[in-house]
């Protein structure tokens, strides 16, 4: 049981690099998947809705936008703050 622990702890700790250098996804231009993958709460269909609501609407400009998308509340949008940026829409709308 001990042992089963120590190597669910070491496995863990050895993924924790590629958490801390995985940078914020960009929902402008990030694909249904890499959505999926990257975001808390978000599965294939919730992603594909992103995706489909950004090529309908055009780039989203604050985390707020996600919520015009079904299934995506207040809670989604917190536990993902930090995970999503805005890139395309921040370029644009800086022009």
């Amino acid at each position: 049981m001990f042992r089963s622990t120590i190597h669910s702890l070491v496995a863990a700790l050895a993924l924790l690099p590629c958490l801390a250098f995985a940078g914020p996804i960009d929902i402008n231009t990030a694909s249904a998947e890499q959505l999926s993958e990257g975001l808390l709460g978000i599965g294939p269909q919730k992603a594909a809705a992103i995706v489909a609501y950004r090529e309908q609407n055009g780039p989203y400009r604050s985390a707020a936008d996600l919520t015009k998308v079904k299934g995506i509340g207040d809670n989604v949008l917190e536990k993902n703050r930090d995970l999503i940026s805005f890139g395309q829409a921040e370029a644009t709308a800086s022009q």
